[in-house]
């Protein structure tokens, strides 16, 4: 239905938007104004300490000046409870008071018509339900019972037996004065070609229910009872109320709790679902087939920003994954991604729950893996790099796959981290052909660099105990595990003064690939570069080697970053990392403003004129400003970082230590108040 300009209007006139927002966030006495309209509060979308989101009674719109997030009554309703934009309008019309029109008699006949096929479905549910607990039903008890599904847990998803006759549902909705077109319409029931009397689709099968959004059954699942049936899941056909492609199964239970925890869980089966929701997390859903369409992943992305996937850990799992990567990579977007867990091979959810409990596949979700994770393993583990020819057929074919996503911040974002990782990855095999081979030379890199093949963790000149060089290897790290930021705050990255010389290289060449050689294939430069490049590079992306382990066993990728900054394992908000890159960059930027004030006093000697004296006021004076701010924001990450680590606590039941740096005593404050993670 479309809504004309007129009556959301009207609805937004009869409605306060204070009114709706006030559900979700607690308005900030001080700065909100009540009487004019304007209300402020902390952000729903977003963690922070101070109030940044604004709502405007007058203009009916709200803003976080914080994350950006802004829009009207509708929006909010969409954004905070996934709520498609027609559900919206019809929920705010009803508690506005506001009648909505009357369809166009083509669209009305349409809804007529699914709503008789929703009660056709209706009452095949309650059969269905009945002959579960009758005569008959014996061997879909005891199937249950296997399951361990709890007597509330099958009232809840109304968990039924379709008999094992021909007809028994047929003759049972004919009893009901349903003819046998709306049953076959549902698809209830087949009507064979040859003219032979039509026959009940689900025979001698558990059947669960598929709901809508609003919680109506539209169609259903067959779960076979005979060891030997085929096929073992049998979903109703595509109906005029069932559209495969676009549903996912137990939406309409999950949309509240996924939108309360910000995560959504997402398995291959409804009896995955139905187990991990009895265990207590409702923010569960399962796809209705083996590949993701677009409607669906926009769908998961109500849900929550990043669901997670869980696939079997056996070459079909995997097989899935890849599929799945290939539908979900073009609809990316600032924000919106998903995560994977691979199950250990043999298991599914209900077995982990089984056996270890919920906390034993909270585990197994703690470990997802990001999507470009799945996107490299599958394009790289398939290559051969072994020739020029090679090494060109893989980038391109990772080239030709980011190009596939139409948001060009994320495209580009995932471009720099691809080439970040072929140069490494050409590296690698560059300089193990190279030993095999006997020795020589790395390349024009290890000259202009003068260091050979790293081994071990990375130093650089300075000591690495020197007040800041734990600052500067963190914001390296950074760089590395989100090109994003690095792309777009490349320029006080390059101009950063940096006191290690091996990370003032590193950092040198890091821009380079961000900047000049950005159109240049990689296979063509990453023998060019500064050998100490690859030496903080390896350890990021290799996990370098655990100290004190012989033969050389990887460490976890950027254990080095975790490590230092702790945080990061609690998936903190993007604009949480963002805020946090900014304060490594500003501790940098007043060590900067510190020494120059050094030079300059050391330079002008005792006898200062009036002009030197008032450059040197406000260069202090700026200092001063600089390092307040500083303070100021970092009191305010180590809020927000608490209260994102209390969440993953509450989430999770994990626990660990610090706050934004590692460990007890692992902190030191830094020039400007900063929070240094520990100097190693």
């Amino acid at each position: 239905m479309r809504f004309s300009p007129g009556l959301l209007d009207e609805i937004r006139a009869r409605l306060p938007l204070s009114e709706i927002v006030a559900r979700r966030v607690s308005w900030d006495r001080r700065k909100s104004q009540p009487a004019r309209g304007d209300f402020w509060a902390c952000c729903p979308f977003h963690q922070e300490k101070s109030p940044s989101f604004h709502v405007d009674d007058r203009r009916n719109r709200y803003k976080c000046f914080g994350c950006g997030a802004s829009g009207d009554h509708f929006r909010f309703l969409t954004e905070t409870e996934g709520l498609s934009f027609p559900e919206a309008v019809e929920r705010l019309a009803e508690q506005a008071g506001v009648s909505l029109p009357a369809p166009d008699p083509q669209a009305a006949a349409r809804a007529a018509e699914r709503a008789s096929l929703a009660d056709v479905c209706e009452m095949a549910a309650r059969f269905f339900q009945d002959a579960l607990a009758m005569s008959g039903g014996e061997e879909a008890r005891a199937y249950v019972a296997r399951r361990r599904l709890k007597p509330e847990t099958l009232r809840e998803f109304r968990i039924g037996f379709a008999p094992n006759g021909r007809d028994a549902l047929k003759r049972h909705l004919l009893g009901k004065g349903v003819d046998e077109g709306a049953m076959v319409e549902a698809g209830l029931i087949i009507r064979p070609d040859d003219g032979r009397p039509t026959y009940d689709r689900f025979r001698n099968r558990l059947m669960i229910p598929i709901q809508d959004e609003r919680g109506r059954v539209i169609a259903f699942g067959g779960r076979t009872l005979d060891p030997d049936g085929q096929p073992k899941y049998l979903n109703s056909p595509e109906t005029p109320l069932f559209h495969k492609g676009t549903m996912v199964f137990n939406f309409h239970r999950a949309r509240e709790p996924a939108h309360k925890s910000g995560q959504a869980i997402v398995v291959e089966g409804y009896m995955d679902a139905i187990a991990i929701w009895q265990a207590g997390m409702g923010n569960v859903v399962a796809a209705l087939g083996t590949a993701f369409t677009e409607d669906q992943v926009g769908r998961l992305w109500r849900l929550a920003p990043e669901p997670v996937i869980c696939f079997d850990g056996d070459a079909a799992g995997v097989s899935a994954a890849h599929r799945a990567v290939d539908r979900i990579l073009p609809g990316l977007r600032s924000g919106y991604s998903f995560g994977f867990v691979f199950l250990p091979d043999g298991k599914d959810p209900d077995d982990l729950i089984a056996e270890g409990g919920v906390a034993a596949f909270a585990r197994e979700l703690a470990g997802a893996m990001p999507l470009i994770e799945v996107v490299w393993s599958r394009e790289v583990d398939a290559a051969r790099i072994d020739t020029p020819e090679r090494r060109a057929a893989l980038e391109k074919g990772l080239d030709d796959l980011v190009r596939t996503i139409a948001d060009e911040r994320v495209r580009r974002g995932y471009q720099l981290d691809i080439r970040l990782r072929l140069s490494n990855l050409f590296y690698r095999q560059a300089r193990d052909r190279r030993m095999a081979g006997g020795g020589g030379r790395p390349g024009q890199g290890a000259e202009r660099g003068g260091t050979q093949t790293p081994s071990g963790p990375a130093r650089g000149g300075d000591l690495p105990d020197s007040s800041l060089f734990g600052n500067e290897r963190t914001l390296c790290g950074l760089c590395l595990r989100y090109p994003d930021l690095l792309e777009r705050h490349v320029e006080r990255v390059s101009q950063a003064r940096f006191g290690d010389t091996l990370h003032a290289r590193f950092r040198d060449e890091l821009c380079r690939i961000a900047t000049e050689l950005q159109d240049v294939p990689v296979s063509g430069f990453f023998e060019t570069l500064d050998n100490r490049f690859y030496q903080i590079l390896s350890e990021a992306l290799d996990g370098g080697e655990v100290p004190g382990t012989a033969g050389a066993r990887p460490a976890p990728r950027f254990s080095d970053l975790l490590q230092r900054l702790p945080i990061l394992r609690h998936e903190p908000p993007a604009d949480f990392v963002e805020d946090l890159f900014c304060h490594y960059l500003d501790t940098l930027e007043i060590r900067t403003l510190e020494q120059e004030l050094e030079e300059e006093m050391g330079a002008l000697g005792d006898g200062l004129d009036e002009a030197e004296w008032e450059r040197v006021r406000a260069q202090s004076q700026d200092l001063a400003r600089r390092r307040e701010e500083c303070a100021r924001d970092e009191q305010d990450l180590a809020e927000r970082a608490r209260g994102l680590r209390g969440g993953r606590v509450a989430a999770t039941g994990t626990t660990g230590q610090g706050i934004l740096s590692g460990g007890s005593g692992a902190g030191g404050r830094l020039p400007g108040g900063a929070m240094a993670s520990s100097p190693r």
